[in-house]
C-alpha cells in the first residue's frame, strides 16, 4: 500500500518537496529545526546543516525585523539544488509566542518571546493557496504550545501532496490572494509604469514592511504579465551564494566598481541581428547616495548559462560546453546564428503585410470604444510548448516572455545577507523585495525604487524617466483601468455576469495592451502605431533579451492580433486633463501646486474668500 503523498518508488508525488520550521536562537541567529522530509538525505530530521545552494533558507523564512509583528507571511525563491533544475518556491508563516505560555519550555530557550516560521518548500507557485493552508497549520502548531510535538508537520506534507498531486498551473487558483484591483486602487495609473520598468528588465527594488505586503504587491503587479507565474519563473533565481558568510556582513557604503557592470558594444547587438507596510528602525529615512549615471540605458545582460537541458534532436543548438549556472560562457554564443537572423524575412514581410492589410492604421476611428475582452472559459485547449530558445513554457503568442533568465532574477523577499546579488556580476537585474531600508538607501544599486505604501516610484536616471513618461495612449489606458475598478469598487462581485473592473478583466487588459504592443512590432509600416505605446520606450525594448527571444520564432496567432494601440485617437481636451493630473502626481512642482490648492481650498472654506497674492 502506497503511503499518501508518496509514490511507489519513494518519490514525492506532489508539488511539495519539504516542510521546515526555521527558529531564532539566542546565541546561533536564525536556523533551521526541523524538515520533512530532511533537507540533506540521510541526516535527521532536526539536523541544522543546510545544502549549500539553501543557505540564506533561515534569512528568508524568518524575516529581518520579524519580532515588531505578531505574525507575517513570506514568499520567498531558492535556486535549484541542480545545475538544470528549477526555481524552488518557499512560502513562509511567521509567528511569535510567550515563553511563559508554552507547557514544554526547552533549555535552550531563554528569551521571553519565541520567534518561529513554518515553511512549505514547492515545485510549483502555488503561493495563495499554499499560504492558506499553512496559516491553519501554522496557528494549530503553535496552539500546542509543545514545538516537540511534529507530527502535525508531517501529516500537513503528506495532505498537501496528496491534495496537490493533480494540480494544474492554469485557473484561479494560480493567483489565489493576488489582487490587481487592490494594486490600480492604490498605484493607479502608475501600475503601467512598473509593467514598462520590468518590460525594459531594469534593476526595480520593491520596499514596504510587513513582509506579507511586501511580496503581495511584488507578485500581483507579475501577474498582469500573461503566463509569467504559471510558466515564467522558472530561472528566476539562478544565483550563487557566497562560499563564507563573513562575506555577507555589512553592506558596502562605495559605490560599486565599474567592473561590476557589464557593458555591450553596439555593434554586438546589430551584429546579431537582434532588435533588452511599515517598518520601524532607526537611521536616516532620507540622503540621497551617489548612483552611477554613465551606465548605458539599456543594461546589457551576462549570458551565463541556466544549464538548460535541451533535445538533442534540436538542429539550433550545440550543446554548451558547461552546462551549470556557474558557466560563464555565452549560450547565445552556442546558438546557430540562423535562429537568430530573420531568415525567413519574406515571409515575416508577407504575414506583416497581411497584418496590416487586416487592420489598417485607421481601422479604429477615434471616437470608437476601446477594445475589451470578455472571460474565457477553461476548456483545457491552451497549447503550451517548450520554447526554443527560453525553455519555459509558451502560449500560441510566446507567452510568457522570457524575462526572468539569464541572470534577471526575482526575489519576492531578499534577505539582508543576500545583498551582493544586487552587485553581483553575474546578474543583470532584478525585481526584488526589501524590508531592511539599507537596501532602499543603497539607490546606486538599482534602477528605480517602489515604495508601495506611498504608491511612489522613484527612477533615479532622468533619462530612465523620460523613456518612461507614458504616451497619451498609455494614458487612456490607464485611466480606463482606474475609472472601472473604482466605479466598480462596491459592487463588482455582486452580479454574477459582471466582471469589469475586477482582477481577472484586469490581467485581460494587460494580455490585449501587450498582445497589441508585440504585433505592431511586427509591422512594416509602424511608426505611428509605436508612436501610441511610446517610440523610444520601444526601442529600447527591442534591445532586451526577453524582446531578442520572443523575436527569434515565429507567433502565426499574433496575425489576428490588432496591432494598433486599444486607445490609440485624435487628442482632446480630456488627454490635457489627464496629462495634467498626471503631472501633478508626479513632478515635485507640481506636487507643491496640489498641495497650495488644497491650502487654498481650507482657506476659502474657513474664510469664505480667497487670499489674492499681488
Amino acid at each position: 500500500m502506497e503511503k499518501a503523498g508518496w509514490r511507489g518508488d519513494g518519490v514525492p508525488r506532489g508539488p511539495v518537496l519539504h516542510i521546515v520550521v526555521v527558529g531564532f536562537h539566542h546565541k546561533k541567529g536564525c536556523q533551521v529545526e526541523f524538515s520533512y522530509p530532511p533537507l540533506i538525505p540521510g541526516d535527521g530530521h532536526d539536523s541544522h546543516t543546510l545544502p549549500e545552494e539553501w543557505k540564506y533558507l533561515p534569512f528568508l523564512a524568518l524575516p529581518d525585523g520579524a519580532h515588531n509583528y505578531q505574525e507575517d507571511t513570506v514568499f520567498f525563491h531558492l535556486p535549484p539544488r541542480s545545475g538544470n533544475g528549477a526555481t524552488v518556491y518557499g512560502i513562509s508563516c511567521y509567528r511569535q509566542i510567550e515563553a511563559k505560555a508554552l507547557k514544554v519550555r526547552q533549555a535552550d530557550i531563554t528569551r521571553e518571546t519565541v520567534q518561529k516560521s513554518v515553511c512549505v518548500l514547492s515545485k510549483l507557485p502555488l503561493y495563495g493557496l499554499l499560504q492558506a493552508k499553512l496559516q491553519l497549520i501554522t496557528h494549530a502548531y503553535f496552539e500546542e504550545k509543545d514545538f516537540s510535538q511534529i507530527s502535525i508537520l508531517k501529516e500537513l506534507y503528506e495532505h498537501m501532496n496528496s491534495s496537490l498531486g493533480g494540480t494544474s498551473l492554469e485557473g484561479s487558483q494560480v493567483y489565489l490572494g493576488l489582487s490587481p484591483r487592490d494594486l490600480v486602487l492604490h498605484f493607479r495609473h502608475k501600475v503601467l509604469i512598473l509593467f514598462k520598468l520590468i518590460l525594459l528588465e531594469k534593476k526595480v527594488l520593491f520596499y514596504i514592511s510587513p513582509v506579507n505586503k511586501l511580496v503581495g504587491a511584488l507578485m500581483t503587479v507579475l501577474s498582469l504579465f500573461p503566463g509569467m507565474i504559471e510558466h515564467g519563473l522558472r530561472d528566476c533565481s539562478q544565483y550563487r551564494p557566497r562560499k563564507s558568510m563573513s562575506e555577507d556582513v555589512g553592506l558596502q557604503e562605495n559605490n560599486p566598481p565599474a567592473d561590476d557592470f557589464v557593458s555591450m558594444p553596439a555593434s554586438d547587438i546589430s551584429n546579431t541581428n537582434l532588435g533588452t507596510f511599515k517598518k520601524s528602525m532607526t537611521g536616516n529615512h532620507g540622503g540621497d547616495i551617489a548612483f552611477k549615471t554613465e551606465e548605458p540605458l539599456v543594461r546589457a545582460e551576462d549570458d551565463s548559462s541556466e544549464g538548460q537541458e535541451l533535445s538533442d534532436s534540436n538542429q539550433y543548438l550545440k550543446p554548451p560546453s558547461r552546462p551549470s549556472p556557474e558557466s560563464s560562457e555565452s549560450d547565445w554564443e552556442t546558438l546557430d546564428p540562423s535562429v537568430l537572423e530573420d531568415s525567413s524575412l519574406k515571409e515575416r514581410e508577407q504575414a506583416g503585410s497581411e497584418q496590416i492589410n487586416s487592420f489598417p492604421k485607421d481601422s479604429l476611428p477615434s471616437d470608437s470604444p476601446p477594445i475589451t475582452v470578455q472571460p474565457q472559459a477553461n476548456t483545457g485547449q491552451v497549447v503550451l510548448i517548450p520554447g526554443l530558445i527560453s525553455g519555459l513554457e509558451e502560449d500560441q503568442y510566446g507567452m510568457p516572455l522570457a524575462i526572468f533568465t539569464k541572470g534577471y532574477l526575482c526575489l519576492p523577499y531578499m534577505a539582508l545577507q543576500q545583498h551582493h546579488l544586487l552587485s553581483d556580476v553575474t546578474v543583470r537585474g532584478f525585481v526584488a523585495g526589501a524590508t531592511n531600508i539599507l537596501f532602499r538607501q543603497q539607490k546606486h544599486l538599482s534602477d528605480a525604487i517602489v515604495e508601495v505604501e506611498e504608491a511612489l516610484i522613484q527612477i533615479h536616471d532622468p533619462e530612465l524617466r523620460k523613456l518612461l513618461n507614458p504616451t497619451t495612449a498609455d494614458l487612456r489606458f490607464a485611466d480606463y483601468l482606474v475609472r472601472h475598478v473604482t466605479e466598480n469598487r462596491d459592487d463588482v462581485f455582486l452580479d454574477g455576469t459582471g466582471w469589469e473592473g475586477g482582477d481577472e478583466w484586469i490581467r485581460a487588459q494587460f494580455a490585449v495592451y501587450i498582445h497589441a504592443l508585440l504585433a505592431a512590432t511586427l509591422q512594416l509600416d509602424n511608426e505611428k502605431m509605436l508612436s501610441d505605446y511610446g517610440t523610444t520606450f520601444v526601442m529600447a525594448w527591442k534591445n532586451t533579451h526577453n524582446y531578442r527571444v520572443w523575436n527569434s520564432n515565429k507567433h502565426p496567432a499574433l496575425a489576428e492580433i490588432n496591432p494598433n494601440h486599444p486607445f490609440q485617437g485624435q487628442y482632446s481636451v480630456s488627454d490635457m486633463k489627464l496629462r495634467f493630473s498626471h503631472s501633478v502626481q508626479n513632478s515635485e512642482r507640481g506636487k507643491k501646486i496640489g498641495n497650495v490648492m488644497v491650502t487654498t481650498s481650507r482657506n476659502v472654506v474657513q474664510t469664505g474668500k480667497a487670499v489674492v497674492c499681488h
